[in-house]
């Protein structure tokens, strides 16, 4: 028997002899896994897998920057982390904190809490808070002792008290754009949005304001939908307008709270 009918990379047949070979055997399948890591990429990770294959093929890092619109310090931030072994070092990592916030309060004062409510269950959370003060001389805030009634539901009636509660949040008035009585003129409403365009295998965020008398619009790319953002926009359009904004109007989003609202 010959073996196995096998091609150099000139393109000359010859037989190799049966068994495990390092080069026609091992190798094709390390290309096999390769191709089911890049399978199983996310999008993004896959667009910085081709910084990589880019940035390999030409060895220009001004060149790979330009061609695919990142700055140096990102592409650097991804090549130090990039392992060509494991192409999961691509994927972005979560930003959450390690470290949470946790509520300052201890086992055993929420023990005592408990004990304090179910023994007298109409008191408000600021008498129990004075009576835990009087039993165990320890000052304790209303606000932890209000946390814990919420977290055990340690109420007198807690039907009647949730649907209290769900009442009152519908019944919080919310100003719509249809109540408000148009006037013309320059500044007096600010209709703000989001357009979200691919370009070039990446997202990026427009902000825009158009203002709803004069239809003047204004523009400005973002890479992020954040509410930085969306205070940076509004910076811009105060100062265009020198300070003559009378009202905005918002759909809302996530992007339009936070830094923004309170700007």
């Amino acid at each position: 028997m010959k073996g196995k009918l096998v091609h150099t990379l000139d393109g000359k047949p010859f037989y190799l002899p049966y068994g495990f070979h390092l080069n026609y055997d091992l190798v094709p399948l390390w290309e096999m896994k390769k191709d089911l890591s890049r399978a199983s990429l996310s999008r993004e990770a896959k667009v910085r897998l081709q910084w990589m294959d880019f940035y390999h093929k030409h060895g220009n890092v001004s060149l790979t920057c330009r061609r695919f619109g990142i700055s140096r310090k990102t592409f650097y931030y991804w090549l130090k982390r990039y392992d060509p072994c494991n192409l999961k070092t691509l994927e972005s990592r979560s930003k959450a904190p390690i470290n949470r916030r946790k509520p300052e309060i201890t086992p055993l004062q929420e023990q005592r809490i408990i004990s304090l409510r179910k023994r007298h269950i109409r008191y408000s959370k600021i008498k129990l808070a004075i009576l835990y003060e009087r039993i165990y001389n320890e000052k304790i805030s209303s606000w932890k002792i209000q946390r814990v009634i919420q977290k055990y539901n340690l109420y007198y009636q807690p039907v009647k008290t949730s649907k209290i509660r769900r009442k009152r949040q519908k019944a919080i008035k919310k100003k719509r754009i249809t109540e408000l009585k148009k006037e013309k003129r320059i500044g007096f409403l600010i209709c703000l949005d989001v357009i979200v365009i691919y370009w070039n295998s990446f997202k990026r965020y427009i902000f825009t304001a158009i203002d709803y008398h004069s239809k003047i619009a204004f523009a400005r790319m973002y890479p992020t939908k954040s509410s930085k953002s969306a205070r940076d926009f509004l910076q811009r359009i105060y100062y265009l307008y020198q300070g003559k904004i009378e009202n905005l109007q918002t759909d809302n989003g996530s992007e339009f709270q936070g830094y923004f609202e309170r700007t």
